[in-house]
């Protein structure tokens, strides 16, 4: 090789090297930063507290430890943190030590709905994902069981494979206290184990090592509670008499009958689910059905498959004398199941199923659980979103229960908890909260997804009526979002006013295509996953290339929403915003004469023109928009 190529090999090797170790004092020096956010008074961890990275559009949620990982690239950014009940606070980065961010509680900053909350261990216990929780991933439940129905009493095992995260030598399992813990085995040997409310607390004869797989078997027995809005599990009849059996136990926690890891962040990848009735019943579950065996004492094991992850609240039991139809759209098979009595109803009503699925899936994507299929299954409550086996109990009618859900003429038109429960596949069930503080993720935009089927099958004229009929239902009495790590349903509001904030974005955004896109696009991205608010705020915020933390901070966060305050003067309007968010701003549309255009207010006041219109004919389109307007 000639000696000026030898010499320009070598000078190119050097500046690749050079480049590579310039490129790692550059990854050195931009290292994550992890800070800790603690309650000044007690030093305990704050979860949940929303730490914004100022002129970055980004979000984060501190942890159960108070921990939250600020990635590299913003590590001499500032950060704005807010907690729930605490003075905000302002730092820049880099931090001059490693302690901790202290921040003040603040009554007066407590909302008197939250404050005649109450919480026990018990609440603590099943609601925050604590060290036992988090050193391990479940894998898979094998869940085995038998049902006594004349002693209204059950009896089995679950098989509960788990990956640790960290080494250990105890997890917690949750079961209700009133229920028997026959033995948990380990590679067939008795584990020892404590009872706290209703979570176990396994430990293990030696520590369990990381990236290990392991496997426990929990049996069981006892008599279930039937509590709850639904029920929990509930032994019921039929008209004619017959045995009706059914679980709704969302909320109250599935641990009402069966052993899991009952919370929020962590489901299975895939679970079968075995159950032995009277040989005279059906047993419908979750997934795809594999088999049943007569076990020849007059009961019969149905044998169901579920190939996707689910949540604990989701496994359902519905057991009763059904009767079966079905019908496909494409690959996808839809199956529905009801009482013989109730069949041609059911054919007649259950038509708006097929259709809504083809809507659905043109807003936001290919039905998630195709390999386990799509079913409806009657019951003798309102209704549930069972993945896979959503049940019904409408009483075969449009609306809700017979009436006119948001009460502007527009719900008569379809079923309401076809269309609602139906939603949370997408809305719940593949794409779900990773907290139950957070659940406005699941039943906002499950409330959404009614209206977008609403415009799908009778065009926006009626979606804005719908939309603009859930407003008589919101309270705005307190936040949507409400206390972390506790098992606390969130109020009513993050239903109907969840739905209008994600009304109201549409039309900040302003352009269809885009938000349509983005639907489709977000529920993709979340597909199978157990997400916070501040990875929706992410999500948005670079998907739009728009910074919309102050109307999340607002709409989520706060209990009241924007009131747009207007003062007429001769020939000009002036207005701005008042919220409790600091220097909010939001982009409106107003109708001018029937046009429409938008003005940008901010927290000071603005001005324009009238152009000689009478102030009666210069409207903010609150059709659009989901604010006060204050004059």
């Amino acid at each position: 090789m000639p000696a000026e190529k030898i010499f320009l090999q070598i000078k190119v090797t050097f500046l690749i090297v050079w480049g590579a170790v310039l490129l790692s004092c550059s990854s050195f020096a931009q290292q994550a930063v992890t800070i800790k956010i603690v309650d000044a008074m007690h030093k305990t961890p704050i979860e949940g507290a929303r730490v914004y990275v100022k002129d970055h559009a980004y979000a984060l949620r501190s942890d159960v430890n108070g921990l939250v990982a600020i990635p590299a690239q913003f590590s001499k950014a500032t950060l704005n943190i807010r907690a729930k009940n605490y003075k905000p606070m302002e730092v820049n980065l880099p931090l001059k030590s490693a302690s901790s961010l202290l921040l003040a509680f603040d009554s007066t900053l407590v909302n008197p709905v939250e404050q005649k909350l109450s919480f026990n261990r018990g609440d603590t216990l099943r609601g925050s994902y604590g060290p036992y929780r988090a050193n391990n991933d479940l894998l898979y439940y094998d869940l085995n069981i038998r049902l006594n129905i004349a002693e209204k009493y059950l009896s089995g095992s679950n098989l509960i494979r788990f990956k640790m995260l960290s080494d250990d030598n105890r997890i917690q399992i949750d079961l209700f206290d009133n229920m028997q813990v026959d033995s948990i085995l380990f590679n067939g040997k008795p584990l020892k184990y404590t009872r706290d409310f209703n979570a176990v607390f396994i430990d293990f004869p030696e520590k369990l090592k990381t990236g290990k797989i392991y496997d426990i078997t929990f049996h069981y027995s006892g008599h279930p509670k039937e509590t709850g809005r639904f029920g929990g599990l509930a032994f019921k009849q039929d008209s004619p008499g017959n045995p009706w059996i059914y679980t709704a136990c969302h909320s109250i926690g599935a641990s009402l009958w069966w052993p899991n890891k009952d919370q929020q962040p962590d489901e299975v990848d895939s679970m079968k689910i075995s159950v032995a009735a009277p040989s005279d019943l059906m047993v419908i579950s979750n997934g795809r059905f594999q088999n049943k065996a007569d076990l020849g004492d007059g009961f019969t094991r149905w044998n169901w498959k579920v190939h996707y992850p689910i949540n604990n609240y989701c496994v359902s039991l519905n057991i009763a004398k059904y009767t079966h139809f079905s019908e496909r759209l494409g690959d996808l098979t839809l199956d529905y199941y009801v009482l013989p009595y109730h069949l041609e109803g059911a054919k007649r009503q259950f038509a708006q199923a097929k259709p809504m699925i083809e809507c659905f899936q043109k807003y936001f994507g290919a039905y998630p659980f195709p390999r386990d299929g799509y079913k409806l299954i009657e019951v003798p409550y309102s209704g549930m979103e069972h993945q896979s086996a959503v049940t019904y109990g409408n009483l075969f009618q449009n609306g809700y229960l017979g009436r006119d859900w948001t009460g502007v003429g527009v719900s008569t038109k379809f079923d309401y908890i076809i269309i609602h429960e139906s939603g949370h596949e997408w809305f719940g069930n593949s794409v779900t909260a990773n907290d139950v503080s957070d659940a406005w993720i699941q039943e906002g935009w499950c409330t959404y997804t009614e209206g977008v089927y609403v415009e799908c099958m009778f065009g926006y004229e009626d979606a804005i009526k719908y939309f603009n009929g859930y407003k008589s239902k919101v309270q705005n009495k307190a936040p949507i979002i409400g206390p972390t790590a506790v098992n606390h349903w969130p109020p009513g509001d993050q239903y109907s006013k969840g739905a209008l904030f994600l009304h109201t974005l549409r039309h900040v955004v302003a352009d269809d295509q885009k938000w349509w896109a983005m639907l489709r696009e977000y529920a993709e991205r979340f597909k199978y996953k157990n997400i916070y608010t501040a990875d929706v705020i992410n999500f948005f915020n670079a998907y739009f290339k728009r910074d919309f933390s102050p109307l999340f901070e607002q709409y989520l966060y706060h209990a009241g929403i924007p009131t747009l305050q207007v003062k007429f003067d001769k020939d000009r309007v002036a207005f701005r915003w008042k919220a409790e968010v600091e220097n909010f701003n939001m982009p409106i549309k107003v109708r001018v004469n029937g046009e429409a255009h938008f003005i940008f207010p901010t927290a000071q006041w603005k001005s324009e023109s009238l152009a000689g219109v009478a102030k009666e004919d210069w409207q903010v389109a609150t059709d659009l928009f989901y604010v006060e307007v204050e004059e």
